[in-house]
């Protein structure tokens, strides 16, 4: 009686287990085309149209006046400028951002959540709000510079004074791509390692280190692209003076106020041309992280 039994068990679970698999196999929101095709209108409304605008008006411009508008001494120096500042702010967050994120992880401190509050300040704060405060430090007679300049050190309305805004703006990208991949490290793991032997310097280079470094590439990268197309918080504290501290956004703000438009474009294409290669390198970066991390 019982082998009955247990042999008709199987064929009641079978349409239990079907159905649960039915429910589950239903989808919270509407079914793939609809919200496929949502997303690619709105896409299109937000991102794609705009973009192809600022094509379609390029190709208004023949190739010579193209290039003319894009290779002007003054325009290949805001270049250099604005890459040369973001690759070193970038850098400089790349160190200091891991020793942040670190510091917030590792270590139990008073103050630690106003500390963790304030890495977020640059995302918040508007950044002529940003490039106003920088400047009234650094100026010659603000509350640091005035105690710089007499010992020859400008920071405000120079080079310098760019790559301080880009450091500050940059600063969160790095410390919360990081953590939580520090927060998610295994310590047995560096434990394991000092009870071998190894020092607090093969610790960090064996065992720590490969498995953020493409974490840390991923916030690089991001305070790299942001940083190019920084605006607000560099003009107040650059000085905008041509071929010393112009940056290029600066330079497309003034074609358009010359009504050039298509001189703005085009060097705005280009700035589109290298931030694109920049998601691409992000996205690269991300998932290579996936896969290191064993996610899908």
């Amino acid at each position: 009686m019982s082998g009955v039994v247990s042999s008709a068990l199987p064929s009641v679970a079978a349409p239990l287990s079907h159905g649960g698999a039915a429910r589950a196999s239903r989808r919270v929101l509407p079914g793939f085309n609809l919200t496929l095709g949502y997303t690619v209108l709105y896409l299109s409304l937000i991102v794609l149209i705009p973009l192809s605008a600022l094509v379609f008006k390029t190709f208004t411009l023949t190739w010579e006046q193209f290039w003319t508008a894009v290779s002007a001494p003054r325009v290949v120096h805001s270049y250099k400028l604005t890459f040369g500042a973001s690759l070193i702010a970038a850098l400089v967050n790349l160190v200091f951002g891991l020793l942040v994120a670190w510091v917030l992880v590792r270590y139990k401190f008073p103050g630690k959540r106003i500390v963790d509050a304030l890495v977020d300040l640059p995302f918040a704060l508007p950044t002529a709000v940003a490039g106003i405060s920088l400047t009234a430090l650094l100026a010659g007679n603000g509350w640091i510079g005035q105690y710089l300049e007499p010992h020859g050190i400008k920071l405000a309305f120079t080079p310098a004074g760019i790559v301080i805004a880009l450091i500050f703006i940059g600063l969160p990208f790095v410390v919360r791509t990081v953590q939580p991949v520090l927060e998610d490290t295994e310590k047995e793991l560096e434990e394991a390692a000092t009870s071998l032997g190894a020092t607090r310097l093969q610790t960090f280079t064996k065992v720590i280190f490969p498995s953020i470094a493409p974490a840390l590439l991923t916030g690089f990268a991001m305070a790299f692209a942001r940083a190019i197309g920084e605006y607000g918080s560099v003009i107040f504290i650059a000085g905008n003076m041509p071929m010393v501290s112009e940056i290029t956004p600066l330079i497309i703000i003034g074609k358009l106020e010359q009504y050039d438009y298509a001189g703005a474009t085009a060097v705005a294409l280009v700035m589109l041309f290298f931030s694109f290669v920049l998601l691409l390198v992000i996205n690269g970066l991300q998932a290579w992280q996936r896969r290191r991390s064993g996610g899908v």
